[in-house]
């Protein structure tokens, strides 16, 4: 995937200015796919010159003015291209993975340091993900369309940390 894309689909649920992106991208998208604020503005600026996105300057007292931007049908017809397109599996690459395969080569305490510091990592990642979904989606059975895209890709996400914190605990808990 490339940030163009991520880009459209945000844009796709609510125009934006290049901050307004930049911060959406910390609170969620960001969660699967980062992106720095350099980053971001480079490819909007990109995707204006392909006709992806329009740009509506919109003036601000004491302040420079901020440019929103919002997706075209170009843009449209770019994304449902790309989200039709297969989308090969990723391959797992783990370097904790393989440090604590081969953790009895070593230093196993510094392996368990590393699992640690990673399980800590996850369980925040975890608790965020979980206050998320019950700030914002109390009802999960009345969500549909785009509300429901986003709580099922939440919800991939709390299961991917649940997987990572069980698994992370049974190492541990093994080498105690």
């Amino acid at each position: 995937m490339a940030l163009d894309h991520a880009l459209l689909v945000a844009l796709c649920e609510q125009p934006a200015s290049g901050l307004d992106l930049t911060k959406r991208f910390g609170r969620s998208i960001g969660f699967f796919w980062s992106a720095t604020h350099q980053q971001i503005y480079r490819v909007l600026g990109r995707m204006e010159g392909e006709g992806w996105v329009e740009v509506t300057v919109v003036p601000q007292s004491g302040r420079p003015d901020k440019k929103v931007y919002d997706v075209t049908p170009l843009g449209r017809a770019a994304l449902a291209d790309w989200l039709a397109t297969p989308t090969p599996p990723t391959p797992l690459r783990s370097d904790l993975a393989v440090k604590m395969r081969g953790a009895a080569n070593g230093d196993r305490a510094a392996v368990l340091d590393s699992v640690r510091a990673h399980l800590v990592d996850h369980q925040a990642r975890l608790d965020h993900y979980r206050q998320l979904a019950k700030r914002d989606y109390p009802d999960p059975s009345e969500l549909n369309g785009t509300d429901l895209d986003q709580y099922l890709v939440l919800r991939g996400g709390i299961l991917l940390e649940e997987s990572q914190v069980a698994w992370l605990t049974e190492y541990l808990e093994a080498h105690a």
